[in-house]
């Protein structure tokens, strides 16, 4: 069921836990996302970047998870969502594809400008019904630095900030930066928990972290705690899928190789990393299913086994 992010997103954050907002790449990450959310009746934001939409062609990858979303999980609250949107070009574009939900990564400029982008994706979205995420403060990639310690002072989100950004732009959801980091940056020893909470009391919105893919259960449990409603999730994913690859490769002994075992063992790879991530959110459980949902599930998995 393809719901709005702000709406899976207020419901976190008013229950106390977060969800979690996986990237897809393919059919089978796609797959492998969709059907973890069912078996652990979890609410789920499944997003794209820029890149993938280059790689899969954004129709054809926003397809593939609307799809599967409404035939394989009628009863599972999904969002669809653009990660990382760089411009209010490609903010739009999502929209007229179909996306419910884009990211305006304005965070490499200053206040004043990214205010201005910011709002005007959230000016145009809104008056599509879109929901917006923009981002303050910055969360670090590989190769925008020289290697080392990063100066976390000049990254970190500021609190009185966040609450001007938050008004004058309108955003339905917050990314915002408390040492957190993209891929293998080393991150900060210890997030910044007490920015977080000061944060939270600054503004009304959902909080979202990117660059948590590797965090254990401890550290997700202090920032959920303190009101953060969504962790983005990709490096883990995609660390999943290839170990999966190289191991069954290996391991094959036959000359030939059968693409759909590859990809098939990939595919149970990366469900098995969402479902536990599905769980350190404690997201799992979260859908309540009724009778009216239970029938056509129930009608859908009929024709499926038909076919």
């Amino acid at each position: 069921m393809i719901t709005s992010v702000k709406e899976i997103l207020t419901k976190a954050k008013e229950g106390g836990y977060a969800v979690g907002a996986f990237n897809t790449t393919n059919m089978e990450t796609t797959r492998a996302i969709i059907e973890a959310a069912q078996q652990l009746r979890s609410p789920v934001i499944i997003q794209i970047t820029e890149k993938t939409m280059e790689y899969a062609g954004g129709r054809q990858i926003f397809n593939i998870v609307k799809n599967m979303a409404e035939m394989y999980a009628p009863e599972i609250p999904i969002g669809i969502h653009l990660d990382h949107g760089k411009s209010f070009d490609i903010c739009k574009r999502c929209v007229e594809i179909g996306f419910n939900s884009v990211m305006i990564d304005g965070s490499r400029k200053n206040l004043k400008d990214n205010i201005s982008i910011t709002k005007n994706v959230v000016d145009y979205a809104h008056s599509e019904g879109i929901d917006v995420q923009g981002e303050l403060g910055s969360v670090p990639y590989i190769g925008e630095m020289e290697a080392g310690e990063v100066d976390w002072d000049n990254y970190m989100t500021l609190p009185k900030e966040a609450a001007e950004f938050v008004e004058e732009t309108g955003i339905d959801t917050l990314a915002v930066a408390i040492g957190n980091a993209h891929g293998f940056v080393k991150e900060r020893s210890v997030p910044d928990y007490d920015r977080l909470v000061r944060i939270v009391d600054n503004v009304s919105v959902p909080i979202v972290l990117h660059g948590a893919s590797d965090w254990e259960k401890d550290r997700i449990d202090e920032v959920v705690s303190r009101g953060v409603s969504c962790f983005n999730v990709d490096t883990a994913t995609r660390v999943a899928f290839i170990n999966s690859i190289i191991k069954t490769v290996k391991s094959q002994n036959e000359v030939s190789f059968d693409i759909r075992k590859i990809l098939g063992d990939a595919q149970e790879e990366v469900k098995k990393t969402v479902m536990k991530k599905m769980e350190d959110f404690c997201s799992s459980g979260k859908c309540v299913v009724t009778n009216d949902i239970q029938v056509e599930v129930d009608r859908i998995s009929a024709e499926i086994g038909e076919e």
